[in-house]
């Protein structure tokens, strides 16, 4: 049950992922084909545009804590939250493709400062015994952007792009002014517990690269390589690859969207019930498996499967990822770890968009990318599975 007090830092992080992947990323992936089938741009241009985005992505990661050290946390969320806006209304209307590819990189670089800023700054302000449940429903907001874009790009394409656009820019302008309304007004953030001091007075501050962290680090960065193939080329597979249909790919897209709303609660429950460490090995496990079952399983249902797991287990992972790293680190240098986190995720995320963008404009296909994801997911699963063994007893991971 949340709490009254919690609404609006509930609020902050949830309109923060919204903005930053359910609208700034997620959008584009229901978008994509129909720049393409709409002569705007290729195929193989429109795989390069959406690398762009995760391009951005990284740069905003790896800028997000000094930016908000330098001018605020608040001043940068209420920014990034209008950019996002921006880059949608400046979208609106067929352009080159260097210019195009400019805004697509700056939703990514406010999006990955939302990530970053976001949820930890909400987390911040959450009592410790409630983060467990908070923390994985402020993540939610993926999936409503999701689930929204699947929504509202088919029922307004005979419109034309330009309007769909334009329905997209208002949307996250009314995201922005709800998002800083609830950043400006959330509670201050919990009172840290004091460091133990040794006998000179020094503060013993525990060790910040413990190597479970770094094997959470690392196999977070490989799921920001394996689940680009879903959250990225997934609709243009179906629509164009398989000839599916817009409908078809339009509801698939759905199902992946109402997957990533539900994610959040059930990691939620499971946190909860059997603790990070359990609850992060399984949803590597499912991811795994769901990135890999369209290559096995081509029905509706196997699609259906697939698209809905991987999407309750795309801000599920950041969820566990970030509940599991402030236990490991706490709560003190959380942003700091989360940043990296999130850097190293959006890393591989690039890497990944730019090199399975040039292998289907080698090899005309995206099946050899779900290989790929599905091997990156396992590696992954080993790296978690892990990193209980090298944990101090005192973090209890469980």
């Amino acid at each position: 049950m949340i709490r009254r007090d919690e609404i609006l830092l509930l609020c902050t992080g949830f309109l923060a992922t919204l903005s930053s992947i359910g609208l700034a990323r997620f959008a584009y992936t229901a978008l994509m084909p129909q720049l393409v089938l709409s002569g705007w741009f290729s195929g193989e241009q429109a795989a390069y545009l959406g690398a762009a985005n995760l391009l951005g992505y990284l740069v905003g990661a790896l800028s997000a804590a000094p930016c908000a050290e330098r001018l605020g946390t608040l001043r940068v969320l209420r920014g990034c939250l209008w950019a996002v806006a921006l880059s949608f209304a400046a979208s609106s209307w067929p352009q080159s493709m260097a210019v195009f590819a400019w805004w697509r990189w700056v939703a990514g670089v406010a999006g990955a400062m939302l990530m970053v800023l976001g949820p930890s700054a909400a987390m911040a302000a959450a009592a410790p015994a409630r983060r467990a449940l908070l923390g994985p429903l402020m993540f939610s907001g993926v999936g409503m952007g999701a689930l929204f874009s699947a929504l509202i790009v088919p029922s307004l394409l005979h419109w034309g792009l330009s309007t769909v656009w334009l329905a997209l820019a208002a949307t996250a302008a009314l995201v922005a002014l709800g998002g800083q309304y609830a950043a400006r007004h959330m509670p201050a953030p919990q009172p840290i517990a004091i460091t133990p001091q040794s006998p000179h007075g020094l503060p013993l501050a525990a060790p910040l690269w413990t190597l479970a962290v770094v094997l959470v680090m690392v196999a977070y960065m490989l799921d920001g390589f394996g689940f680009v193939p879903h959250t990225v080329f997934w609709v243009d597979y179906l629509r164009r690859e398989l000839a599916l249909g817009n409908a078809y790919s339009a509801t698939q897209w759905a199902v992946f969207g109402l997957g990533a709303m539900v994610g959040p609660l059930a990691v939620a429950f499971c946190a909860t019930r059997w603790g990070w460490w359990r609850t992060i090995t399984g949803g590597y496990v499912i991811k795994a498996c769901a990135i890999g079952l369209p290559l096995l399983w081509g029905s509706a249902l196997g699609h259906g499967l697939s698209g809905f797991a991987v999407g309750a287990l795309s801000p599920g992972v950041a969820a566990i990822t970030s509940g599991y790293l402030m236990q490991l680190v706490g709560a003190a240098r959380h942003k700091k770890m989360w940043g990296y986190a999130t850097a190293g995720f959006a890393l591989l995320q690039a890497t990944a968009g730019y090199s399975m963008a040039w292998i289907y404009a080698s090899v005309g296909s995206y099946r050899p990318l779900f290989m790929l994801g599905c091997a990156a997911l396992l590696v992954g699963t080993a790296l978690v599975a892990c990193s209980r063994l090298s944990t101090p007893a005192v973090a209890n991971p469980s």
